[in-house]
């Protein structure tokens, strides 16, 4: 895993500030002050897939699912890839599920979960 090459995609399909080197990371700060460090990984290790969600606002979904679309990603309403190239309505906002370019499944939504709407 090149953790540049994943800090830089991910920093891109979100529209976040490009990634800070600090060594051995490459860190990407969110809106919300999270910031989330990359390392690279040596030949003969693996890095399990995790599930990343990150609450984001209506234009900022409409960008990022546009990234999604005109780079052709497989992406689905569901975690369980029941319904693929949707996206979902939950709690009355909207949301897609979708693979990093590492393997990661990340997520973004519009509304937080439970809130209703």
């Amino acid at each position: 895993v090149d953790a540049e090459a994943s800090a830089r995609w991910l920093a891109e399909m979100l529209d976040l500030a490009a990634p800070v080197h600090l060594p051995p990371f490459w860190q990407v700060e969110t809106a919300n002050g999270v910031a989330l460090d990359f390392a690279s990984m040596g030949a003969g290790n693996t890095v399990t897939p995790t599930h990343y969600a990150f609450l984001i606002g209506e234009d900022d979904f409409e960008r990022v699912y546009g990234r999604i679309t005109a780079r052709g990603l497989d992406h689905w309403a569901d975690p369980h890839q029941h319904h693929p190239g949707e996206i979902n309505r939950h709690d009355g906002g909207r949301g897609v599920y979708f693979l990093s370019n590492d393997g990661h499944y990340l997520e973004v939504i519009t509304r937080p979960y439970g809130s209703g709407g």
